[in-house]
């Protein structure tokens, strides 16, 4: 049975209920296979699984879109039910910032305000700061984050070792759709054509991962893939997997963001670089 609080004072008397190892998997709802895949790996390394649903405003810019996000908790507490979680925490907004914006936010460093810190200023500031939130409130051993926000899990893992925060970040691979689009609670905007239009994102990492492979330019290889006639190129870059520079060669992170039709997509992919032929 899955039960359900909105306080800090209930989550913590559930908290404590809870022996042995508990791991937490944080979303802003509107789940989908992505989440249920992170729910399902948390629940295979734990005794106890919390979920956390809260749409979280401080990692929304002025011109985006908190106010139209999805919010389906009925749905996501089934979804939450069936993965086995123990117990959700959906806190209002007064719940997790009595004082209004906290006044105090975790810094990102260099590394937040490259990529998606440098297309949404403030965002990371806005991410780290709940999630650290979340991580005092919950208490876990383990918390996941899925691979689709890399910059995202690369921080979580940064700020945890920085702060001596006593948990550890697990990463759970991208689930995709069988024409390789990645899952996200944002597809939902996307009408049919431009939908067909954002493969353009996924066909661009796999033709940068076949180009890196083989000693040849993963970035010029994956830009020649990417469709600017019906997308609008934000970034795509080849990192290594701390998301620092290229590797000439070894294990790389290749990343890209754009723009289809009102909607922001991002995806990535795990590439191998061969020495340059």
């Amino acid at each position: 049975m899955t039960d359900l609080v909105h306080t800090r004072g209930e989550l913590a008397a559930a908290r404590s209920a809870m022996p042995g190892s508990v791991a937490v998997v944080m979303t802003m709802g509107a789940l989908h296979e992505g989440h249920r895949a992170l729910l399902r790996a948390a629940r295979e390394q734990a005794d106890h699984l919390i979920a956390t649903i809260f749409v979280n405003p401080l990692q929304f810019g002025p011109n985006e879109d908190f106010d139209r996000y999805p919010r389906t908790l009925d749905a996501d507490l089934a979804v939450c039910a069936e993965a086995g979680a123990d117990l959700v925490f959906a806190p209002d907004r007064a719940e997790m910032y009595p004082s209004g914006e906290p006044m105090v936010r975790v810094n990102p460093g260099p590394l937040g305000e490259r990529l998606e810190g440098a297309s949404r200023p403030g965002f990371f500031h806005g991410v780290l700061t709940v999630v650290l939130k979340l991580l005092q409130l919950t208490r876990p051993d383990l918390a996941f984050f899925g691979e689709k926000d890399y910059q995202q899990l690369t921080l979580v893992r940064r700020m945890a070792l920085d702060l001596e925060v006593p948990v550890r970040i697990v990463g759970v691979p991208t689930v995709r759709e069988p024409d390789g689009l990645a899952l996200s609670s944002r597809n939902r905007y996307l009408a049919p054509a431009e939908r067909q239009t954002a493969l353009t994102l996924s066909a661009a990492l796999r033709a940068g991962a076949e180009a890196a492979a083989q000693g040849l330019d993963a970035e010029a290889a994956a830009r020649a893939a990417f469709n600017p006639a019906t997308a609008k190129l934000d970034y795509l870059v080849l990192t290594d997997p701390d998301l620092g520079p290229a590797p000439a060669e070894g294990p790389g992170r290749m990343l890209v963001a754009a723009w289809v039709g009102s909607t922001r997509l991002i995806d990535n992919i795990a590439v191998e670089v061969a020495a340059a032929t």
